[in-house]
């Protein structure tokens, strides 16, 4: 099994998000402003996108530092926890910019998601490492969709402002992110979790829910 897929490794690459985390992309329009001509329709649909996103980062955060404190010290997938938990900080980090960026207000769930999150994340590494990554997998393949249908929809919007896209970019880099957790998870036997098929249909069907609310909400 390639390496890539057994732990998460650091690549001497440039990343769109680094526009977000150094100094001198900071005065750029790209990541500074927000387009002014967006129909009424797609900004309701930005404002929904990044709602979520930002709602989402806030769960995933808090279902890795609750599957953490089970498992940290775990030598098997305490430390790929912990790696994938630092992803999760720099996305939220980025989302926290581009909600603030773009005008968008956050959730009035968030302190929803982060008990929700981490009692996900808790209860499953109680369950054993195995559930751990059964979550990871369902959620993460319920996130990778949600971000390939926001790239969709990104496509169709009528504008040369450089954020838009930038943010197509960002949210490409963070889906491969969640992939490739949803890839860790499978090498680190997920799919050995007790009932995992009903185990993944209740994390998959609770994400779908709460992306739905978060977007509304």
């Amino acid at each position: 099994m390639p390496k890539c897929v057994q732990t998460l490794t650091t690549v001497a690459r440039t990343l769109p998000s680094n526009a977000y985390t150094t100094l001198h992309a900071n005065k750029t329009l790209a990541v500074h402003s927000t387009p002014q001509d967006l129909t009424y329709a797609q900004r309701n649909m930005l404002d929904s996108a990044l709602r979520v996103d930002q709602a989402g980062e806030i769960a995933a955060n808090y279902i890795y530092k609750g599957q953490l404190a089970v498992l940290r010290h775990d030598k098997k997938v305490g430390h790929l926890i912990q790696e994938m938990w630092d992803q999760e900080k720099k996305h939220l980090a980025v989302m926290d910019k581009l909600q603030v960026q773009h005008n968008v207000r956050p959730t009035v769930l968030s302190e929803v998601a982060k008990v929700a999150g981490f009692s996900l994340g808790a209860v499953t590494a109680f369950m054993g490492k195995e559930a751990a990554m059964a979550c990871t997998e369902a959620v993460e393949t319920v996130i990778g969709e949600h971000y390939d249908d926001q790239m969709k929809e990104l496509d169709s919007f009528q504008t040369s402002h450089p954020s838009v896209p930038l943010l197509k970019s960002v949210i490409r880099e963070f889906r491969d992110d969640e992939l490739d957790h949803l890839d860790i998870a499978v090498v680190n036997f997920s799919q050995r979790a007790p009932a995992h098929a009903l185990l993944s249909s209740v994390v998959g069907g609770g994400c779908k829910v709460a992306i739905e609310l978060c977007k509304r909400f």
